[in-house]
Order: C-alpha cells, then structure tokens, then sequence
C-alpha cells in the first residue's frame, strides 16, 4: 500500500500548531498533528473533506 505523503497545512503557525494533510491517495484525504507525525491519522472520503472544509469558512 501506498504511504501517505504529508504537507503542512497553508495556515500553520510559528509555534508549530498545525494538521498536516495528504491526498496522494485516491479516494482517501489523510489528516495528522504535525506534532505527533506517528500518532493516529484521520482519514476521510473526498466528499467529507470538502464539507468539512467548507464549514472553517462560515461565520
């Protein structure tokens, strides 16, 4: 199986507070704590991230 490759998201701060995501993976949107690179990784369908992701820009 393929392994995930990781970018920090665009909105990471100097403190190293961020997720980082990956969606080298078809099907398949991967989400981790750049502080915990071997901790748990969330994974979503495309379709849940787009939703998820529509909600961080509503008021």
């Amino acid at each position: 199986m393929p392994e995930f490759v990781f970018m920090k998201a665009s909105y990471s701060t100097l403190d190293h507070e961020c997720v980082e995501v990956a969606r080298n993976i078809p099907g398949t949107i991967a989400i981790r704590d750049s502080k915990s690179p071997t901790g748990p990784i969330l994974r979503l369908t495309p379709t849940t991230w787009t939703k998820f992701t529509a909600t961080l820009n509503t008021p």
